[in-house]
Parts: structure tokens; C-alpha cells; sequence
């Protein structure tokens, strides 16, 4: 594991263009084995999750060329061949799960290692992928291992309604609805930006999809999917990072962000600190009026909160960047993550920056801000924008810090360092991968 060293309390200021999403880059990958037809992608980040994928490409026999220098991906599955006996998919990495529909259309067999998972967000379970997978005629045989999963023949449409609105497993329905026979229709779809960007990749091969960015997924399959060209967008969970360093830092991060149409709740969230963000000429940057301060609800008596969920609501992945201005921000403000079990046991270790929080219960948190803070040796737990968060905080005290196993920032943000170099940041990477 990688460790961050932060020299905090200078402000960050300047401009940054962010990376594409790994959210919707993966899912893509993992879409362009439906295919053997060339294709170009542009805008693929240099992220640990996609090496994994390429390199797997480059083992089936695929033919691949990343530039990383500039982002395009060049790519044909065309002598590709699967082995569940010999191949298998990259561990510790949630998206491997999204590989098991292509393989299924194009060898009628796919195999997924007990050991798929992503960050520690709690218990993340695969029976809904399963359960799709059954809906379109599969079927599972469990070994030792591994789950392999077969079908006899072309998938058949089905119509199917989640649990819960997930977007790996609405990624998943939409990779077998694709080319298998008739009208599959899905309730309960996720709808978060990085679905409806794979959903317009799919559209760009010949997918007919529509409903996208709603709760309910049309999906006629089609005989065969083309190639194409497709160029990625800025990942809006990357955008307001570094919005978010710039407003508790005391600086002015401007953003490069083609999708402000994405952001009107998280703009209101960043309100509720005392931050304003405005989107001009396609950059987001933001705006305070002297040190962070929680609004005041209107309705008295009551705490400012903040709810996290699926979208349309505020996406969890972004709740951590805003418990660290609730530490920051004078006033108090309660946290709610409506979705994962596990996702505030870290929360502990803002107490070592001298922050008054207290943990309601696996959900909630409430954040007492605006205390004296000191600079503190963290431990991070294997999430991303948790690690963030605690740079955060680190960033904005003077003085040296330690995040220790920081290196889950690494899976979706390619040159983050650097990029806070850029703003005038003294912060190095120490330690191994």
C-alpha cells in the first residue's frame, strides 16, 4: 500500500481538466468484447482497474493498443478465445462481474471468482447478477472457487424488475439484453451519469436502448453489434473533488465540466456549507464568502442534513467529500448513507485530526464542525473517496499529515498528485503500489 504525505493549510488555487469516470469507462470495456468490429475510444484514464481489463484483453488473444499519453484506446476482440479451465478475471475489482454477460454471448460460458469485489463498502452481494443471468436462460454451477456460468444457446429477452436500483446489475441486464432475441425490459433501473454514458457507448455499437437516464429500460436485441468511435466525458464525482479542495482550502479550483446539467442537487449540497459553485463556458469552479459556515434550516429545531442515495439523489460516492466540510464548516450537519452498511466505519479516524463526529448508527453520522484541528497520521480504509476525504482535511491544516493506504485513489484518479501539485499543493506518494 501507498501512503500520502500532505504539507496542509496553503490554498489551492488554478485550473484542472478531471478524468473520465472509471464507473463508465470499466462497464465500456467490458461492453467491447460484445463486438469484434475495430473500435476507438478516447479519454481512457491510466487507472489500476483499466490495466487489469486491458491486460486481460491482451491474454484472450484481443488486439489492443492504449496510448496513455493521450487517452486513446484502440481496440478489436476479433481473435479473442475464453477458457474457464485456464483464464480467469482480474480479482479485487467489482467490474470483473460486468465481463461475464460478453463472454456468455460470444463463448456460451463465463466463470466469476469468489474473490470479485471492489471497495470495503460492506456486504456486496452478486445474487441480483445472478438472478438477471437465470432471467436470460443461463445457467450456474458452483465449484470450489468460482461460479461458471453457461448457456446452451443465444440468450432469450426477458423483463425483470431489481431490488434496489443497482448500477452494475442494470449494466449487466442491458450487456445480455443487447443481442439477445426479442424485447427485454427492465423496472428498477439505475440512472446515475456513468449508466447513461455506457448506455450512449452501447447506442454508438448499435444497441436500441431507450428509456435511458430513467427507471425503466427498454432493450430490443439486435443479430449483431458494429464498431465505432466514442470519446468520454469528465467524471462529475472527480469534478466536485476538486471543487470540494478548492472551497476547504480557501482557494478557487476551477474544473473543466461538460455535463453541468449533472450537478444542480450537488451544487445545493456544496450551499449547504456556504459554498457556491457556478458553471461558465464549460468550467464549474466555486465561491465563499469567508470561512465555511452550515446554512440554518428553515424548519427549526432540526439538524442540516445531507441524504445520499441512488440516483437522482446525492450519490453516495460523493458523501465523503462533504463529511470533510461538515468538519471544516461551523455548525453541525447529519449524514446519511441510505445505501451501504459500511461506509462510515472510517469515520473514527477524523477524531485524529481533532473533528467532533459521532456515528449514529451504521447510516449516520452527525458532524459537530468548525472545531480546532490539528494534522494527523490516518489510516484509510480501501475506498476511494474516502481517502480523498481525509486529504482533504489534511490539505486544509497546517502543517504535515500522513494518509496511510491511500492507494485506492490510484483506481480512478490517474496524476491526482500531480494535478494538486498544480493548485500548489506540497503532497508526495511514499510506500509501495
Amino acid at each position: 500500500m501507498a501512503h500520502l504525505i500532505v504539507h496542509g493549510g496553503r490554498p489551492l488555487s488554478g485550473r484542472i481538466v478531471p478524468s473520465a469516470n472509471k464507473n463508465a469507462v470499466l462497464p465500456i470495456l467490458c461492453a467491447t468484447l460484445l463486438t469484434s468490429r475495430p473500435l476507438r475510444i478516447h479519454g481512457v484514464p491510466e487507472i489500476t482497474d483499466v490495466k487489469k481489463i486491458l491486460e486481460l484483453f491482451r491474454t484472450l488473444g484481443s488486439d489492443v493498443r492504449m496510448d496513455f499519453a493521450t487517452g486513446l484506446l484502440e481496440l478489436r476482440h476479433e481473435d479473442t478465445r475464453f477458457d474457464p479451465s485456464i483464464h480467469r478475471l482480474p480479482a479485487e475489482m467489482r467490474s470483473s462481474i460486468m465481463l461475464a454477460p460478453p463472454l456468455l454471448a460470444r463463448f456460451g460460458v463465463a466463470r466469476i471468482e469468489d474473490d470479485v469485489k471492489g471497495c470495503t463498502l460492506g456486504a456486496r452481494e452478486i445474487d441480483p447478477h445472478i438472478e438477471v443471468l437465470k432471467s436470460f436462460g443461463a445457467t450456474i454451477e458452483r465449484s470450489d472457487d468460482s461460479l461458471v456460468i453457461r448457456s446452451d444457446g443465444p440468450l432469450r429477452a426477458t423483463r425483470h424488475w431489481l431490488d434496489y436500483a443497482s448500477v452494475t446489475t442494470t449494466e449487466n441486464f442491458v450487456l445480455c439484453a443487447a443481442l439477445a432475441s426479442g424485447q427485454s425490459k427492465l423496472t428498477n433501473a439505475a440512472s446515475e451519469p456513468h449508466v447513461q454514458e455506457f448506455c450512449a457507448f452501447m447506442q454508438t455499437l448499435g444497441a436500441r436502448i431507450s428509456g435511458i437516464g430513467t427507471s425503466q429500460l427498454t432493450i430490443d436485441g439486435v443479430d449483431a453489434l458494429s464498431g465505432g468511435e466514442f470519446h468520454l466525458i469528465e467524471d462529475f464525482h472527480e469534478v466536485a473533488t476538486f471543487l470540494a479542495l478548492g472551497a476547504i482550502t480557501g482557494g478557487g479550483v476551477e474544473v473543466k465540466n461538460s455535463a453541468p446539467d449533472q450537478f444542480p442537487l450537488i451544487d445545493r449540497t456544496f450551499a449547504k456549507f456556504g459554498v457556491h459553485v457556478v458553471h461558465e463556458d464549460g468550467w464549474s469552479k466555486t465561491k465563499a464568502n469567508g470561512p465555511l459556515k452550515v446554512a440554518e434550516p428553515f424548519t427549526r429545531n432540526v439538524l442540516q442534513k445531507v441524504e445520499a442515495a441512488p440516483w437522482p439523489y446525492l450519490p453516495v460516492d460523493l458523501l465523503p467529500i462533504f463529511i470533510a466540510l461538515g468538519v471544516k464548516a461551523e455548525g453541525s450537519v447529519m449524514f446519511w448513507n441510505k445505501v451501504y452498511d459500511g461506509a462510515l466505519g472510517w469515520t473514527g479516524e477524523l477524531s485524529k485530526f481533532g473533528a467532533h463526529v459521532f456515528l449514529s448508527d451504521p447510516h449516520r453520522l452527525i458532524a459537530f464542525g468548525g472545531k480546532p484541528l490539528v494534522p494527523a497520521q490516518v489510516e484509510s480504509p480501501y475506498i476511494i473517496r474516502v481517502a480523498i476525504a481525509l486529504l482533504m482535511l489534511a490539505a486544509s491544516i497546517e502543517g504535515r499529515s500522513m494518509i496511510h493506504n491511500a492507494t485506492p485513489i490510484k483506481r480512478a484518479h490517474p496524476r491526482f498528485v500531480e494535478n494538486l501539485r498544480m493548485l500548489g499543493a506540497e503532497v508526495e506518494w511514499t510506500g509501495g503500489d
